[in-house]
Order: C-alpha cells, then sequence, then structure tokens
C-alpha cells in the first residue's frame, strides 16, 4: 500500500514558543481526529458551522481530552471582527468580543479560526494569557496592541516578557482583496498584483509588527509556517473552501 500524499497531522500542534513553560496549556487544532463527515472532515469545533451538533460537541471533547482539561474549564465567545477585549473570571461561551484575557489559572481562553489570525499571549511573570482572534478587520483595528494595553492595565503586564504566537491562517500568497479593503493596510503588508488589478495581504506580518511595536521582543515570537490554504489538507479555510467548512480552535491557559 503507497504511503498518503499527505501524512495525518496530529489533533493539534504546540507553539515551540512555550516549551519553557510545564504549566501552561497551549494549542492550535488541526482538521484531523474528529468525527464530522465532509465537508466539515474531520475535527470541526466550531459551533456556527452546519454541521451536526452531536458531531461538534464530540469534536470537542476529543480536543479537550487530547489537552488534559474539562469543557467545564473552557471560555470561548462569539466572535464578531471586532477589537473588543472580555476578561473573564468564568468558563462559558460569551458574545461579541475577539480577544479573551485572564490571569487565573485552569480557566482555558480559545478562539475560533479559519483563515484569521489566531494569537496567543502568555506573561510568564504576571502569569497572565491572551488569545485573540485577529481577521483583516481586528487587524485593522490594532486588536493585538488593544490586548496587550489591557493586560498592562489590569496586570501591569510588560510586553518584553511575554511569549507570542502568531497561529495558522491564511497566508499572503492567498488573501487577494480588492482596493477596499487592502487601504486600510500600511503599504508594509500589501502587495499589489498588475495582471489581475487585486492586492495581497499579509495578515502574519501585520500582526507581528503589533507585538513588535508593543514591546514584544523578536526572539519571543513564533510565527506559524502553515497555511490555512496551502496545507489545506490540514487545516479549515474558509476562503478555499467556499465558506462551508470548520472551524479550529487555538486555545491558551496554565494550570498553576
Amino acid at each position: 500500500m503507497s504511503a498518503p500524499l499527505f501524512p495525518a497531522a496530529p489533533l493539534f500542534r504546540s507553539p515551540a514558543v512555550f516549551a519553557d513553560f510545564p504549566a501552561l496549556v497551549a494549542a492550535e487544532s488541526t482538521r484531523h481526529g474528529g468525527v464530522s463527515p465532509a465537508p466539515y472532515a474531520s475535527l470541526n469545533l466550531g459551533l456556527s458551522t452546519a454541521d451536526d451538533a452531536q458531531n461538534v460537541a464530540e469534536n470537542r471533547r476529543r480536543f479537550w481530552d487530547s489537552l488534559g482539561i474539562a469543557a467545564a474549564q473552557v471560555v470561548t465567545t462569539y466572535q464578531v471582527h471586532g477589537a473588543e477585549v472580555l476578561c473573564p473570571t468564568e468558563p462559558g461561551h460569551y458574545q461579541g468580543f475577539d480577544a479573551l484575557i485572564t490571569r487565573q489559572a485552569n480557566l482555558f481562553l480559545a478562539v475560533n479560526v479559519a483563515d484569521c489570525t489566531p494569537v496567543l499571549i502568555y506573561d510568564p511573570v504576571g502569569k497572565a494569557v491572551a488569545a485573540v482572534h485577529a481577521g483583516w478587520r481586528g487587524t485593522c483595528q490594532q486588536i493585538v496592541a488593544k490586548t496587550l494595553a489591557r493586560m498592562r492595565q489590569e496586570w501591569g503586564t510588560d510586553p518584553a516578557n511575554c511569549r507570542a504566537y502568531i497561529g495558522t491562517c491564511i497566508d499572503e500568497c492567498s488573501f487577494e482583496v480588492g482596493p477596499e479593503v487592502a487601504e486600510h493596510f500600511a503599504l508594509a503588508y500589501q502587495r499589489f498584483e498588475p495582471g489581475t488589478q487585486k492586492y495581497f495581504i499579509d495578515l502574519k506580518a501585520a500582526n507581528q509588527s503589533q507585538l513588535l511595536a508593543a514591546g514584544v521582543l523578536p526572539t519571543h515570537i513564533e510565527v506559524s509556517s502553515y497555511s490555512t490554504v496551502l496545507h489545506n489538507h490540514d487545516y479549515f479555510s474558509h476562503r478555499f473552501e467556499k465558506g462551508i467548512t470548520g472551524r479550529m480552535l487555538a486555545l491558551i491557559g496554565f494550570t498553576h
């Protein structure tokens, strides 16, 4: 039997930038290891898709179990592509926030993605974490910068102490937009293609610049080498799969 074209990825990948902190739980799910049929195959973790709710519940259970946590410890939010930051003290599903921060042990923050950029942040000195959903609108609204500013306001977080992961999303070569979107981005993060009269936007670089401008050290930032489009066999892409697909979760929290 010949080997598969694409070897199956694990159920999740853990950012290397957090490897020195054993009490930290940080993960980005793939599309593998779940029970959902196509077009949500297979580890669809999104609550807002047309997938069967029982499939999503089982997929989430598998994801939580693989991380050694319980559903009753998780915070999620119905994201609206804005820049509002929530500081929850209880687990549950909230409405209208695209960034979550906490300093509470055993409270795990998760954001849904399927092309937008997940950003996970850990302050090992102040013992605080953040999970950010940065689509193009949130990126333009400086959601990553606002999240770090909120962490400083709440707990005195110094960005120089923070570690950050810019997760798997749609890469520049695949994120083609019109001028009405491109005009919101600095020239450093856009590329114009004369043949198609379209622009290409680099969400990873735009969000990395916000981390750096806030004071996060370059050596403390990891950028995912994966793309939801180029590596669609491992990740869901809303654009590439024409809006009918699953969702990943990017999660972070600490046990003590």
